[in-house]
Formats: C-alpha cells, sequence, structure tokens
C-alpha cells in the first residue's frame, strides 16, 4: 500500500488543504462576529432567526475544522472577538444596514461559501476532508434556499432583467 492509500485520517494534509481548513476557520471566524453584528441592526426576526442559523452553521463548521487541523499539528487562525449586544433602537437611523442590504450580504456569503466548498472538494485528496466540505456544501444550500426564500416574501431581491419569453414562444 501507498502513502496515500490507508485510513484518510491517518494520511498527511496536502498544502492545499492546510490553507484551505485554515482559511476557513479564518472566514468563518469573521464571519460569526460579523452576523452577531448583523442581528444588532437588524429589524425584522426572521432575518434574525436566519443569522443565528448562520452563526451556528459557522460554529458547526468551524469545530469540525478545528479538529483536523489540531489533529495535524497546525494552529488555528485568530477568533475575532464577540461583539457587544446593542438594541436597534440605539443605533442612530444613518448607522443602521437595512434589513435588504443585510439579506443581500448573507446571501452573497452563502453563495461565495458554496464556490469555496466546491473548490476544496476539488482538490482534497483526503477523502474524510472532501466528504466534510461536501457536507458544508449541503448544509450552505439548505440555508441559501431559506434566504432565498425570505428575500423573495419580504420583497428584498433584486433580479437581474428578467427574459420574459419561454422557449417555444416564437
Amino acid at each position: 500500500m501507498g502513502i496515500l492509500s490507508g485510513k484518510p485520517t491517518e494520511e498527511p494534509l496536502h498544502y492545499g488543504e492546510v490553507f484551505d481548513l485554515w482559511t476557513s476557520i479564518l472566514v468563518g471566524n469573521s464571519m460569526i462576529a460579523g452576523y452577531q453584528t448583523m442581528i444588532n441592526h437588524a429589524g425584522d426576526d426572521d432575518l434574525k432567526k436566519l443569522l443565528m442559523e448562520a452563526i451556528e452553521l459557522c460554529k458547526q463548521e468551524k469545530k469540525q475544522v478545528e479538529e483536523i487541523l489540531k489533529e495535524n499539528g497546525i494552529a488555528l487562525p485568530p477568533a475575532a472577538p464577540e461583539p457587544p449586544e446593542a438594541c436597534l433602537e440605539d443605533i442612530p437611523i444613518g448607522a443602521r444596514v437595512p434589513d435588504p442590504a443585510i439579506a443581500a450580504t448573507l446571501s452573497a456569503d452563502i453563495a461565495a461559501g458554496l464556490v469555496a466548498c466546491s473548490q476544496v472538494i476539488g482538490k482534497s485528496i483526503r477523502e474524510d476532508v472532501a466528504l466534510m466540505f461536501a457536507q458544508m456544501h449541503t448544509q450552505k444550500v439548505a440555508l441559501g434556499a431559506k434566504v432565498l426564500r425570505l428575500n423573495k416574501e419580504k420583497g428584498w431581491l433584486i433580479p437581474p432583467p428578467l427574459h420574459p419569453k419561454k422557449l417555444g414562444d416564437c
């Protein structure tokens, strides 16, 4: 048996996997702090729930990735400090981030996360790493669907130009 034909968790990580795992924690730390801040600005309760769901998802992903890095003796990136809670009414109107902008940011973050997960899956040679990011991808798809639904229901979605003709309508 070769070096990469045994138990995946006993195989070495390649430098790309190490970088991607480390970076996912760094980004996750930033997103957790950012979403906690966005909760302070959000007025819509449904949006707050999705932000809390996103935070929990980030924390869950972070925990999984940290285990792999620790098992391989790799130092973890620093965590962002937890922002203080604030009351929406205490934030001046001109300084508030509006709900549609928060929802759009959450949507964009999820879309970027899907691409990042796909890239990690594609370059991983350790099956456990690829499968972990495939699971994360699936969870992001589910959260993204909820955010899309919320954007549509609240009228916050800004669609690209829509093509009114369907195939066969010539």
